[in-house]
């Protein structure tokens, strides 16, 4: 549990991840039977709008805030706890309120701490990234942006590609491509790219 109140809810009340699923195929296929298009893992769009436009472009974005057509690399949190993107990486405001409150009153950052990002970051973020939005990457586009740090990952992603039992991402010889069986699993896909996952402490939502 997240939060220490939620202990209160009696877990056999809940769906399991089975029930979960199946709940979740039957939302998204009545959201599209109204005219939607289904962008990315859990969103939906109008044809018109931005976002759908933007998806059917290949230039869908995702941030902490979910997915969005602004390609601004740019991302300024406001408020006590929130979280920043900028070129070198990522920063956070005080958690606290009142300590926030202090730190901005007093005519300065609130930030108090962050986190730098290295080249390895900066090509497995892409990686994800393109996962979430296009459920596929171009290993020429891979190798292209960023060199030997892509060649590096590139070898690393034929193995993923190559050992996976399941077969979820696929090497067709120029891109690394997510079957459309697998695409509601596109989290777990992409968390093989991530180095911070397993050996971190913080929490996640579960891919179902």
């Amino acid at each position: 549990w997240f939060k220490k109140h939620q202990t209160m809810i009696d877990e056999a009340w809940l769906p399991s991840p089975t029930e979960r699923f199946a709940q979740s195929q039957l939302a998204a296929r009545a959201i599209v039977a109204k005219g939607y298009e289904a962008i990315g893992l859990d969103h939906f769009a109008k044809p018109d709008d931005a976002l759908a436009i933007a998806a059917r472009a290949g230039v869908l974005h995702r941030n902490f805030q979910g997915y969005t057509e602004d390609r601004c690399p740019t991302l300024i949190g406001l408020g006590p706890s929130s979280i920043g993107r900028f070129r070198q990486g990522y920063v956070q405001n005080m958690a606290s309120t009142a300590g926030y409150g202090r730190m901005v009153a007093d005519g300065g950052l609130a930030a108090v701490r962050g986190v730098a990002l290295s080249d390895d970051d900066r090509v497995r973020g892409w990686i994800i990234e393109r996962l979430m939005c296009d459920f596929a990457f171009s290993a020429v586009d891979l190798v292209e942006r960023f060199g030997k740090a892509g060649e590096q990952l590139l070898h690393r992603s034929r193995s993923i590609a190559l050992h996976d039992p399941a077969r979820a991402l696929e090497f067709d010889g120029d891109s690394f491509v997510v079957r459309a069986e697998s695409r509601p699993f596109v989290r777990t896909i992409a968390a093989k790219f991530d180095t911070y996952f397993k050996g971190g402490t913080a929490r996640h939502s579960v891919a179902v």
